[in-house]
């Protein structure tokens, strides 16, 4: 097939060295972020990896290692300078429509598909090991993560028609990556992306005007798709209109004969942030497609694989968050200012703090979230947990990330606004998340429908989160459970529904830090729930947790953010 091939990815020459001998004036500057171990130094990781397989704990530490080190940052610095292009046609003029990427970009991949991201859940995995995993991942480069989530999230969809998913599945669960340019039955291994949104539609997906018509064992696609997710993959899943409505279909880059389908791009996006990964504008050409679940059922069929990239996009948020308060700390513990260490001035101690409990809440909604998605198919309390907190817990954490890593560069000063950091790279990252498998008023009123559909499993999940809490905690969130399910109850839910996501929230994150930590969990409560409410992180006015306890809590919490910075201060 024409069109220039990816690079060799086993022939890639190591990266120089990062940083060469400093100059006379550089004083009083922060070092290097070290090569870092993700998992070992993340108390959080380990305690939830605890109860997984020795193997699964074995791989995580060597992870941590790998996407850690300065390596991979600066293959992730390289992957999003060189971005990816677009050639629509070869010299000869024959339309290719192929997406070519830097050298880093593969390598990155190539990393990726190893760690099980794109597949460790088909293959006897869970999907608190791969949360993990992806939690990691997102911190060394975020961009290559998109087409790894689509693949894992399109299985689940795919499985609605077995005859089809079958031979993808066993490509999905090879980890040898495949970057090669041809039909996905003589691939060692295949990535699959997604098209849903329309122009005149955006998130209304009902609104779509592309057509299916049927043409035997297959169908015919027309019509486009103004974002189409990670576009050099090997297929993907699209919504368009059957005889029967909005049906649910399998597009794979070359037909059956082997000729390219008749998929052709515009053009890519300039994206804010992820721009290491290819999203791109597609125009469907009589294009050869399978139809997955019942003519009429698309949504039904595709919000499978949505569930899982809305988990993903969670832990990617949280990841981006962890990040952001490993370079504030790393830069407070070097820098001195008034003749003081940041790290020691109180001011700094306190915002840092602050940081690190809504990094501690973020990691522990993820990790609990990912633990629901494991017992769900044995548990129907978690499965109800499960529905109904993913949307909420995916609108509170990607909602904070950005908050986050502002604060976080701002700790840095100017040098933290500039791209020689990954700090700047991270700040345009994190809105994706929150806009990504649904923005905030969609997955709020998500909320709603699962509340409705189930509402006496939701009553009853939403008093067990405080019933489990202890203490102060547990009066507090009794209280607010009650003020919650009458806003879910009242006429004017929909008005209400972000703060009902708010809420939802915050209630699981003190749950989940109360079985783990309950001074974190408290002290969480006090500043997110109990108030006043500050607007900005360290300007909290105390409360319960005020004086000796709540200082012992924010040491706790620095010390633990300190596992993060190795380089000795």
């Amino acid at each position: 097939m024409a069109g220039k091939p990816p690079p060799d990815v086993s022939a890639l020459m190591p990266l120089p060295a990062l940083a060469g001998a400093a100059p006379e004036y550089a004083v009083n500057q922060t070092p290097s972020f070290p090569d870092l171990n993700l998992f070992v130094s993340n108390p959080a990781l380990g305690a939830a990896a605890a109860g997984l397989p020795v193997q699964d704990r074995v791989d995580l530490d060597m992870l941590g290692a790998q996407w850690g080190s300065a390596e991979f940052f600066e293959l992730g610095r390289l992957a999003n300078e060189h971005v990816p292009r677009l050639q629509t046609h070869d010299a000869r003029g024959a339309r290719i429509d192929f997406v070519e990427f830097h050298p880093a970009w593969h390598r990155l991949m190539q990393a990726g598909m190893a760690g099980g991201l794109h597949n460790l859940k088909w293959t006897g995995g869970s999907h608190l090991a791969r949360c993990i995993r992806l939690y990691m991942a997102y911190q060394a480069e975020a961009g290559h993560v998109c087409p790894l989530t689509m693949t894992h999230a399109a299985l689940a969809a795919l499985q609605a028609c077995p005859d089809i998913a079958g031979p993808w599945r066993e490509r999905i669960c090879s980890s040898a990556y495949d970057p090669s340019f041809r039909p996905w039955w003589e691939k060692s291994a295949v990535t699959l992306g997604m098209g849903m949104t329309e122009r005149q539609g955006g998130t209304d997906v009902r609104a779509n005007m592309s057509e299916a018509v049927a043409a035997g064992d297959h169908y015919l696609i027309s019509g486009h798709k103004w974002f189409m997710s990670a576009p050099m993959c090997d297929g993907f899943l699209v919504l368009a209109q059957a005889r029967a409505g909005l049906t649910c279909f399998l597009l794979p880059r070359f037909c059956p004969d082997g000729s390219l389908n008749g998929l052709h791009f515009q053009r890519l996006k300039n994206k804010l942030g992820n721009r290491s990964n290819a999203s791109g504008e597609v125009e469907f050409h009589d294009a050869y497609g399978e139809r997955i679940g019942e003519e009429g059922r698309g949504i039904r069929t595709i919000i499978n694989m949505v569930q899982l990239t809305r988990m993903d996009c969670i832990a990617a948020s949280a990841g981006l968050m962890r990040l952001g308060l490993a370079s504030a700390v790393h830069h407070a513990r070097h820098r001195s200012v008034f003749q003081r260490l940041l790290i020691d001035q109180p001011l700094m101690r306190a915002t840092l703090a602050d940081m690190a409990l809504e990094v501690e809440a973020a990691t522990a909604l993820a990790l609990r979230l990912a633990q629901s998605f494991d017992r769900s198919p044995q548990d129907p309390l978690e499965a109800v947990y499960a529905r109904l907190m993913t949307p909420a817990i995916k609108y509170h954490v990607c909602k904070s990330a950005p908050a986050l890593l502002y604060e976080a560069m701002e700790c840095h000063g100017g040098s933290g606004y500039v791209e020689d950091l990954p700090l700047a790279r991270a700040y345009r990252e994190a809105p994706v998340n929150a806009i990504w498998e649904g923005s905030g008023n969609v997955v709020a009123l998500d909320i709603l429908r699962a509340a409705q559909s189930q509402p006496d499993e939701t009553a009853s999940l939403i008093a067990g989160l405080a019933d489990r809490c202890s203490g102060d905690v547990r009066g507090t969130l009794q209280a607010t459970a009650q003020e919650t399910l009458a806003l879910l109850r009242g006429g004017e839910a929909q008005t209400h529904a972000r703060l009902i996501a708010e809420r939802l929230a915050k209630m699981a994150a003190i749950a989940a830090l109360d079985q783990l930590h309950s001074d974190l969990a408290a002290l969480y409560c006090d500043r997110r729930i109990r108030g006043p409410v500050a607007s900005t992180f360290g300007a909290h006015a105390g409360g319960r947790q005020a004086g000796p306890a709540s200082q012992s809590t924010e040491s706790k919490l620095l010390e633990r953010a300190h596992a993060c910075a190795l380089v000795p201060a």
